[in-house]
């Protein structure tokens, strides 16, 4: 007979699965609501780039112990710390635009202004 995943397996499996399901959403959703999730799921500190970057910084330091003792080869300890050490970076980055991203969500629609004249994206630099 096969033994249940434990709690902590299962629990990823379904925040895996969730985050699909918010991917999808988020896809359908109007801009004013996508805005809003997008300012939760991008907060370095609270929101889901923040939580997933202590677990990775966690996982790196259970992957530093198992490599010290043999069981695991010191790439994946190193590996999951330049990754955590990317994804804080990401959030260090992304942090300034927070603030605009809850107050572009928290704005109600405007039905009669006129739409913001578009903004390039790309800046080119004269020589």
């Amino acid at each position: 007979m096969a033994h249940p995943a434990p709690y902590p397996v299962r629990l990823a499996d379904d925040i895996a699965r969730q985050l699909g399901q918010l991917t999808n959403d988020l896809a359908r959703l109007p801009t004013d609501q996508a805005m809003q999730v997008l300012a939760r799921v991008l907060d370095p500190i609270e929101g889901i780039l923040g939580r997933f970057t202590s677990l990775v910084s966690t996982g790196s330091a259970h992957s530093k112990d198992h490599a010290e003792r043999g069981l695991l080869p010191a790439e994946v300890w190193l590996a999951l710390g330049r990754a955590a050490n990317d994804l804080y970076s990401l959030g260090f980055d992304l942090e300034p635009t927070l603030n605009t991203l809850q107050r572009f969500s928290t704005q109600p629609a405007a039905t009669t202004a006129k739409p913001p004249a578009p903004a390039p994206l790309v800046v080119r630099r004269r020589r």
